[in-house]
């Protein structure tokens, strides 16, 4: 029984739903996946500290991530206007336009494409009882659960839509305290320098 969870019914009976079962739930609920999720974490980097360019293996280091990782990720972002990318030692990416005009909309979309919450395959169509040929009343309209679905998914794009980057950006620097940035500052230049270094010991070969 360690393996089962006590749920409650609309009815108020208890029933028992096996982890592994809510596990696959939770995995199909996911729609928003984890390139999502370092996608924004990068813009947010992006939107603190905009100046010098942050490089791909910069952005991967600062999360904890391998570059070829985020190397599938920025791209996207690139082709959707969200950030730009510059050549050089010194070269890396930006933010293409002002955080405040990029919302978690865009990014989702970016990354994701904007594919369905719900895909409706229609089930309703397929009882026994119907044969090859399902009655038009249960078969006629927007399937009723598709429509449940369809306002849930409008309301999550809605709400995405209504939050920017600059947002984040500006509650994470009200609660960062100065020292951080410092620290940040210091981290970068001396990436850059090294940078710099490396580069001039290559033009010197």
């Amino acid at each position: 029984m360690g393996h089962l969870r006590r749920n409650t019914e609309p009815n108020g009976r208890r029933f028992l739903l096996d982890a592994r079962t809510r596990i696959r739930i939770v995995r199909v609920m996911a729609h928003i996946t984890t390139s999502v999720e370092y996608a924004i974490h990068c813009l947010l980097w992006l939107a603190v500290r905009d100046d010098p360019a942050l490089s791909s293996r910069d952005l991967a280091e600062l999360q904890g991530v391998s570059p070829t990782f985020l190397a599938k990720i920025l791209p996207k972002l690139e082709r959707a206007g969200i950030v730009s990318a510059h050549e050089g030692v010194r070269g890396g990416y930006r933010l293409a336009r002002p955080a405040e005009r990029i919302t978690f909309l865009d990014i989702v979309d970016a990354i994701e494409g904007e594919k369905p919450l719900f895909d409706c395959q229609e089930v309703r169509r397929r009882c026994a009882l119907y044969g090859d040929c399902p009655p038009r009343w249960a078969s006629g309209g927007v399937c009723a659960i598709h429509g449940v679905m369809l306002q849930a998914e409008k309301a999550m794009r809605l709400s995405l839509a209504s939050q920017s980057l600059g947002d984040i950006a500006k509650r994470f620097s009200r609660i960062a305290p100065a020292k951080f940035f410092d620290e940040l500052d210091g981290w970068v230049d001396q990436r850059m320098s090294d940078r710099i270094v490396r580069g001039n010991k290559s033009d010197n070969r």
